[in-house]
């Protein structure tokens, strides 16, 4: 089988609320505006020269019913007032013929702010890690990361990341962060 290479991703977040749990979920997907494509996850590879669209320009293109390739993370609790959050992280090398990294984090009890950075610490340590960057993994996050941007190999960080707190009368809440990938 011969599959191409995405050539455009997009990043996208949501929230849905709703009595049953699926319905939830299909409500965070239409919040993120992916609700129309037979969505199928793939691990955290980000395409070497791939170019990063908006949600609008990524719409454009796909089709509903389009198999389309996601990095996706995922929460969900029918706790009341729990804290959710779900992020995607990016880490792009400076050399656009190479590949960087994505990863999906969720939680429980955490800011968006705190799961977002894990979520960028976590794709930025592992392109580092293939770059063959020196860093001590015990140093903080804001460290590391000019550890790795001074290196010359590592161009850009960042992360989406969507959090809720739980309906407070108990209603499913589901939060997602996607990275979604395009193939032309």
């Amino acid at each position: 089988m011969n599959m191409a290479v995405p050539s455009k991703i997009f990043f996208t977040k949501g929230v849905g609320v709703h009595k049953d749990r699926l319905a939830s979920f299909e409500l965070a997907l239409r919040r993120a505006g992916i609700e129309k494509y037979n969505l199928v996850y793939v691990s955290s590879i980000f395409p070497p020269f791939c170019k990063i669209v908006t949600v609008d320009e990524g719409a454009r293109i796909l089709e509903p019913g389009n198999i389309t390739y996601c990095v996706m993370a995922k929460n969900e609790t029918n706790e009341p007032n729990r804290l959710i959050s779900a992020a995607i992280g990016l880490a792009l090398p400076k050399d656009s013929q190479e590949y960087g990294y994505l990863s999906e984090h969720h939680a429980y009890g955490e800011t968006a702010e705190k799961t977002g950075d894990y979520a960028e610490d976590l794709a930025a340590t592992m392109l580092a890690t293939t770059l063959g960057i020196e860093f001590d993994i015990n140093q903080a996050w804001q460290e590391r990361e000019q550890i790795y941007k001074a290196s010359g190999k590592i161009i850009k960080t960042t992360n989406i990341c969507q959090s809720a707190q739980g309906d407070k009368t108990g209603l499913w809440t589901t939060v997602i962060a996607a990275a979604v990938f395009i193939t032309d």
